[in-house]
């Protein structure tokens, strides 16, 4: 490390403000404060935060160019500068942010890829023999129902969800809570977990626990949907994300309201969440409930 700059007291400060004031995930705050020791380990040696330049700055992000470092790369490490110098600047350390006038490469966007309809199904279709296929399909098909990110699916606690009232409530991103409905498929198949799940030795509260009881990792997750993928014969990879697009595409193709889609995937930038405030719960239901694939199954 650079001393002055990564041993600097005020990275400690910025995590804090980050974790405490922000709170951002412990993943977020990691990859920033990694950014900003890269930018350190570019700097002079005997350099500070505070005298730190905009030509600096702009030079370290070219090194970094000529380097290979990806667009996206690039757009996590002036994403980090900029936090970083506007909290300086909030603390009376500097007057201006350096890095305020900054721009990183354009990325490319391409839309990550879904399945189809019919591949969702054959997918979910599997046959429930003992207490990891109950399991399996039932966190499945929450994922699907409700569009879940990985996180908060494997977050869940057996009070999060709400199976008389068909809900599920969970922790996203910047530990925003946010109410979703659960389509009828994965109601059933979350109540024939739960009557194996009685049966297992379970440590804690989560609702999605291995067969000695924990709480299923984030790796175990993604492991048992590529293990299914596979036993199905699926064409395609499958990972928690894929779902979670999956549900995004097929509701709004299926509504046309991307206004609720939106709000149903919690996404995180301020002016989204500002424009959907307006929405309710019971508008978000009804959208879901006339249009997502498996809340329409087993209905009356």
């Amino acid at each position: 490390m650079i001393a002055g700059l990564a041993d600097s007291p005020w990275i400690a400060k910025f995590e804090r403000f980050l974790s405490a004031e922000r709170q951002l995930s412990a993943y977020t705050v990691r990859n920033y404060l990694n950014e900003l020791q890269r930018v350190a380990s570019l700097l002079p040696d005997d350099c500070q935060w505070q005298q730190v330049t905009h030509e600096q700055l702009k030079a370290v992000l070219a090194k970094l160019h000529r380097r290979g470092l990806s667009p996206r790369s690039l757009s996590l490490c002036l994403s980090a500068q900029k936090q970083f110098f506007s909290y300086l600047l909030r603390e009376q350390q500097i007057v201006a942010n350096p890095a305020a006038q900054l721009s990183a490469p354009k990325q490319g966007k391409p839309l990550p890829k879904n399945l189809d309809a019919d591949s969702v199904n054959h997918l979910l279709d599997i046959e429930v023999t003992d207490a990891i296929s109950a399991r399996d399909k039932a966190l499945m098909e929450l994922f699907y129902s409700s569009g879940l990110r990985l996180a908060e699916l494997a977050g869940l606690d057996l009070n999060d969800i709400d199976l008389v009232e068909a809900q599920v409530k969970v922790v996203g991103k910047g530990s925003k809570e946010r109410l979703l409905p659960v389509g009828a498929m994965a109601v059933n198949a979350i109540k024939q977990w739960l009557n194996y799940r009685k049966l297992l030795p379970c440590q804690d509260a989560a609702l999605f626990v291995s067969n000695r009881g924990s709480r299923l990792s984030h790796r175990s997750i993604q492991a048992r949907l590529s293990y299914w993928a596979q036993q199905q014969l699926l064409s395609a990879k499958v990972h928690p994300h894929k779902l979670r697009h999956s549900f995004a595409t097929h509701l709004l193709e299926a509504s046309g309201d991307l206004r609720a889609v939106q709000e149903l995937l919690g996404h995180a930038n301020l002016s989204t969440t500002q424009i959907y405030t307006s929405l309710d719960f019971q508008h978000l239901a009804k959208v879901y409930d006339g249009a997502h694939p498996r809340a329409r199954k087993g209905k009356n």
